[in-house]
């Protein structure tokens, strides 16, 4: 468990100094990830090394969240002052997120599709 720890976090640390070095716009964590991911892929049978520790966190991720319901709370004030720009942010993104979501299924769905069957042509009597 403690290598497979490591190994997470190494990832999570590489993905941070990436984005301290290139000043990318995107969090440290989301690019440890995606670097581990590539890992992944290229050495699948990594994965089960990682696996029993990554789904112990997934079982206690509502932990995680902790340190940020705390943090909205510090900031009750400020969220309370910017309640119509949040709330118009949050609907939004929500409509924007069921919209594209349905495009991408329809344009799936689409592109899946069986064939459909031939038509026979029958003469009429």
């Amino acid at each position: 468990m403690i290598p497979a720890l490591a190994t997470l976090l190494v990832f999570q640390l590489l993905g941070e100094a990436a984005v301290l070095l290139t000043g990318a716009p995107v969090p440290g964590p989301v690019v440890g990830l995606a670097l581990l991911l590539l890992a992944l892929l290229l050495r699948p049978r990594s994965v089960e090394a990682i696996k029993p520790t990554a789904q112990g966190l997934l079982q206690h991720l509502s932990l995680l969240f902790v340190p940020a319901g705390v943090g909205v709370m510090l900031h009750l004030q400020r969220l309370g002052d910017e309640v119509l720009a949040i709330g118009v942010a949050l609907v939004l993104s929500t409509l924007v997120g069921l919209a594209s979501a349905a495009l991408t299924m329809a344009w799936l769905m689409k592109r899946t599709a069986p064939p459909p069957p031939p038509r026979s042509h029958q003469e009429a009597p």
